[in-house]
């Protein structure tokens, strides 16, 4: 493995966490021909294959298992040099790779761009996805932090609560039940529900909030966009359950309403989270401060 260089396991690393070419070429924005090489070199290298594809789908080997083990310790350990050689020189600079789940991205570019008038050396990389797959990112510690709704609980992990994350209940500005002073939890039972994709948090709290109720919601488009999900709402397709910090837009226009429904709004929170083991750098140790003494203040102006 010694003629292995730190792109080829940098390519590897991405690869082997998506199990997916496609997905590590447009992560990397390289192309699809250009992450096959690499990983034919890095396989010639290490004398065994790393990958094997069963029908359509792709799967490490035993010998990629171990090596993506200690890609991650390399990578990892390579970070850590270059920020202890940052501070070291005195400089305000290094380098936070952020996670946010999806509801998150209508507050977390204006919540990076705050940091950034303060930090302006740091450089910050951003991933947004579904919570399970930025609990996966911080798993496989491919990203530094996390900010997302309830912190997954098979991580071994470090969370504060930094601000209130509200879920409600929105229709078409006409909806017939929009003109309603309050709506009954059964008079959502007829109502065509647009909703998240499985592996997002807004879909377990939802879930949950008629599961309690007893209430077996009529699903009738699933999407992985809070975007898509507004439009479909607007157009009179359903109604949905939905964060309120990603409406701002749609309500001051009136385009959307929120149904008073009994129950609602639902209250989560809003955390950041990092691994329990992860090493806290001068740069992320001051993005973890500024978003849990600056956050709150920050998402209270936007709703």
């Amino acid at each position: 493995m010694r003629n292995a260089t730190i792109r080829q396991l940098q390519i590897f690393s991405v690869a082997a966490s998506h199990l997916s070419f496609a997905r590590a070429a447009e992560n990397l924005h390289l192309t699809h021909a250009a992450i096959s090489l690499q990983i034919k070199q890095l396989e010639e290298v290490s004398g065994t294959l790393l990958f094997e594809r069963i029908g359509k789908r792709v799967f490490l080997t035993e010998a990629g298992e171990i090596l993506l083990d200690h890609t991650r310790q390399i990578l990892q350990s390579l970070k850590e040099a270059d920020a202890a050689l940052l501070a070291l020189k005195g400089l305000k600079g290094g380098r936070i790779a952020v996670a946010v789940a999806s509801t998150a991205e209508y507050f977390a570019p204006g919540l990076l761009a705050e940091f950034r008038r303060t930090q302006a050396d740091v450089r910050i990389r951003l991933l947004i996805d579904n919570r399970d797959t930025v609990s996966r990112l911080l798993a496989g510690n491919e990203v530094d932090v996390a900010i997302m709704g309830r912190p997954p609980a098979e991580l071994d992990a470090v969370a504060v609560s930094f601000a209130p994350h509200p879920l409600v209940i929105v229709a078409s500005a006409d909806h017939p039940l929009a003109r309603h002073a309050s709506v009954a939890i059964e008079d959502l039972a007829g109502e065509t529900l647009i909703v998240r994709e499985s592996g997002s948090g807004t879909r377990s709290a939802m879930e949950e909030f008629f599961q309690e109720r007893s209430i077996k919601p009529r699903i009738g488009m699933e999407m992985g966009s809070n975007e898509a999900i507004k439009q479909a709402v607007v157009a009179g397709l359903g109604i949905s359950f939905i964060s309120l910090h990603t409406l701002g837009l749609e309500l001051s226009v009136g385009r959307l309403c929120i149904l008073k429904v009994e129950g609602t709004p639902v209250m989560r929170r809003w955390h950041i989270v990092r691994h329990r083991s992860k090493h806290l750098t001068p740069a992320l140790a001051a993005f973890w401060d500024f978003v849990v003494e600056f956050a709150p203040a920050y998402l209270r102006r936007l709703v």
